[in-house]
């Protein structure tokens, strides 16, 4: 269950709507005994997904859930192992030249779509065609752009040649390939979000696709063709439920598998014997950061001393004290700290009520008539933030921030919004002033999808509609090299213009804390967190669970 890079994370019903909603299955006892038989197959795996998908096509989606989802239905040329190295899957090997220009791709002979039909270097050729396309509706081109041409060497060998050196040339072939036989019509057509694929698709991965009811559950089975073997768990169903608050009392009732836990939940409300006997509880430094964004067309927040000004205003660690209890460090930037592209040596804003309101004034921003709020040109300084609804930890966040900048004279409102609506109708179409939102970040440090000034359109990642011709310059720098201490130059200084800049105020990196099922088995943890290897988890067949499956 690989979570794709550069993706929105998993964001966003009442309990008695939910409980045991879509898992239509006859349920057996718990009992975990102290030694279990080796690996099994059976039973049904229940994930909780706070955000509904978007579709089934995961290339013209951009929220975590449908890549979640996707991730499991859809197979990469290559992949990410437990160690964050690349390693063959859809193909055997590859031969990079030594000028960088050229990648070679030699496809396994035995891997097929879910219908039967042999997986290609047709749909390599595809794949690519489908994403450089002009009218296909996708936030993630960029990679592909970058190629020359993909040539059919043969049914199983495929060459791809770039116009210069690209540095994320053998890791953007990790993405989702498209089956040429079942979408070519539509791609052609310019109407792939119509196409049947993005509701019941045939992929080419471990699961095959089942049933997607909106709002309620998707389900996935076992592909028993698939070419790494058949995985052990027979059914994934994830289910929807909006409120991580409900999602707690599902794990409590043992009505979800799999869940990922709030600070206050995985530090305070998890430990005890019940809880201790029915999941495992892991902690890792986690690849998203949460931050506090704007739409850059308001003049208000197109002026960087506004955005310097609420840096100044918000207190990072008291949101990682509050918020998260700890469980979090600060972020200056879009990398993670520890990271090789990191770079610590940025400029920091210190909780500065006074500098915040100097930095306004200097603005134009004062508070003319008395009444407690700024105002410039006869309009008082108010605005509204957006977050989704069922994210307590975002709710919070929203809560401290409108208290401290009340403190500097800035008036806020917070609304919430259902996920899928938020996304769509709000965050896609710019129709909002303040965000609290937060990005995954993938293994490699290029972000161009997410800052670089052509990235503004509305199935682009740009949501804050942000532009800086030295940031697009060092983007375009740190892509063109196969030197990773070439590109850390650049992503370097990249990070000293974003702190400088402060197109949003980046928050803090929270810990990854997942729960499993203890029945649950063959879970490895590693530096590429526990989900790498989800095809090998297992029941042992006295601990199952479910009948069906």
């Amino acid at each position: 269950m690989r979570r794709a890079p550069g993706t929105l994370g998993l964001l966003p019903a009442i309990l008695l709507a939910l409980a045991g909603c879509g898992v239509e299955v006859e349920g057996k006892g718990d009992g975990v005994p102290s030694a279990a038989s080796g690996p099994a197959y059976g039973d049904t795996f229940i994930e909780a997904s706070i955000g509904d998908i978007q579709g089934l096509i995961p290339s013209i989606t951009s929220d975590g859930a449908s890549h979640a989802v996707g991730a499991l239905i859809y197979d990469g040329l290559v992949k990410r192992d437990k160690d964050d190295n690349v390693v063959p899957h859809l193909a055997e090997s590859w031969e990079i030249s030594p000028d960088c220009l050229t990648l070679t791709f030699k496809l396994r002979k035995d891997a097929k779509w879910h219908d039967g039909w042999l997986f290609t270097a047709a749909d390599v050729r595809f794949t690519y065609e489908t994403m450089i396309h002009p009218k296909t509706p996708t936030a993630y081109k960029e990679d592909f752009l970058q190629v020359k041409d993909v040539e059919v060497l043969d049914p199983f060998t495929v060459r791809v040649t770039y116009p210069t050196p690209y540095a994320k040339a053998l890791d953007s072939w990790a993405f989702y390939m498209l089956p040429r036989h079942l979408l070519a019509g539509y791609v052609q057509g310019g109407n792939l979000r119509e196409a049947p694929q993005n509701r019941q698709p045939i992929g080419n991965g471990p699961y095959r696709f089942v049933e997607w009811k909106p709002g309620e559950k998707v389900v996935l089975v076992a592909n028993p063709d698939y070419f790494e073997g058949r995985p052990f768990l027979s059914r994934i169903v994830y289910r929807i439920i909006p409120s991580q608050a409900t999602i707690f009392l599902e794990l409590k009732a043992k009505g979800v598998d799999y869940a990922n836990l709030t600070a206050i939940q995985f530090d305070r409300q998890t430990n005890y014997r019940a809880f201790r006997k029915a999941y495992h509880k892991y902690q890792y430094a986690g690849s998203a950061y949460t931050y506090f964004g704007f739409n850059l067309k308001d003049p208000r927040f197109a002026d960087r001393r506004v955005r310097q000004a609420f840096a100044h205003a918000i207190d990072k660690q008291e949101l990682i004290d509050g918020v998260v209890l700890g469980l979090g460090r600060e972020a200056t930037g879009p990398y993670k700290p520890g990271t090789w592209a990191y770079n610590p040596m940025v400029a920091r804003y210190a909780y500065n009520p006074a500098r915040a309101k100097a930095l306004l004034a200097e603005a134009g921003w004062v508070d003319r008539n008395g009444d407690g709020v700024l105002d410039k040109d006869g309009q008082p300084f108010a605005f509204t933030i957006l977050t989704n609804q069922g994210n307590e930890e975002r709710k919070k966040i929203a809560e401290i921030v409108q208290q401290r900048l009340r403190e500097i004279g800035v008036a806020v409102e917070i609304r919430t919004l259902e996920w899928a609506s938020f996304i769509k109708d709000f965050v896609k179409k710019r129709r909002f002033e303040a965000i609290i939102l937060g990005w995954g970040i993938g293994t490699d440090p290029d972000q161009y999808n997410i800052w670089h000034s052509s990235k503004t359109g509305p199935d682009e990642l740009n949501h804050i509609s942000y532009q800086n011709p030295e940031v697009d310059r060092l983007l375009d720098l740190g892509r063109a090299s196969c030197r990773r201490e070439e590109r850390k130059k650049h992503y370097e200084r990249l990070q000293e213009v974003l702190a400088e800049d402060q197109p949003l105020i980046f928050l803090y990196f929270r810990d990854a804390l997942p729960v499993v099922a203890l029945r649950v088995r063959g879970v490895e943890p590693s530096p590429n967190g526990i989900m790498h290897n989800f095809p090998k988890w297992y029941v042992p067949k006295e601990l199952q669970r479910y009948t069906s499956g």
